[in-house]
């Protein structure tokens, strides 16, 4: 069984623009069941950019979520190393900047990538992030999991994979 890897914007958009708290609660509690089940999980960086804001999608995060939910991305680490390698590569198209900070520590973009590529048999990373591979100011997560093999759902992709409705 596949593992579904969720980004940030997993929570925030479905939160801000498509799935609001008070109103779609069966999304909710369907979210909840997959991440009590273990099909759903995500790592500490994506924590850390959820856990910034104090608004309601940070309590229900806190209230709803098992506790081992957000993964240690230490663990994939060595994968990283491949993520920047790739990233460093690709120097003759992106600025520099956009390297930087797509590297940057406190990014969660290419700590999901590693932690797929990780265990790249059995995880998806899921995220709204749409491809633009010419452009330059900004690395996204689908074109550079394109290059390496990693396989990237939309929400909506995952629920129908996993045969779920709500």
């Amino acid at each position: 069984m596949a593992i579904y890897v969720v980004d940030s914007n997993f929570f925030i958009q479905a939160h801000r623009a498509i799935y609001p708290l008070d109103v779609a609660i069966t999304f909710w509690e369907k979210v909840k069941q997959l991440a009590i089940d273990g099909k759903i999980v995500s790592i500490d960086k994506v924590k850390n950019e959820l856990y910034d804001k104090n608004d309601e999608l940070e309590l229900w995060c806190k209230d709803n979520l098992p506790s081992d939910f957000f993964k240690s991305s230490d663990e994939s680490i060595p994968s990283y190393i491949q993520v920047a390698e790739w990233a460093s590569s690709r120097s003759d198209h992106y600025l520099e900047k956009a390297i930087n900070e797509f590297l940057d520590a406190d990014e969660a973009d290419a700590f999901l990538i590693a932690f797929v590529l990780s265990d790249n048999g059995n995880r998806i990373l899921v995220t709204h992030e749409k491809s633009a591979p010419q452009k330059k100011g900004r690395i996204k997560i689908p074109d550079v999991c394109d290059s390496l093999g990693v396989r990237t759902f939309k929400t909506i992709d995952m629920f129908r994979d996993l045969g779920e409705t709500f």
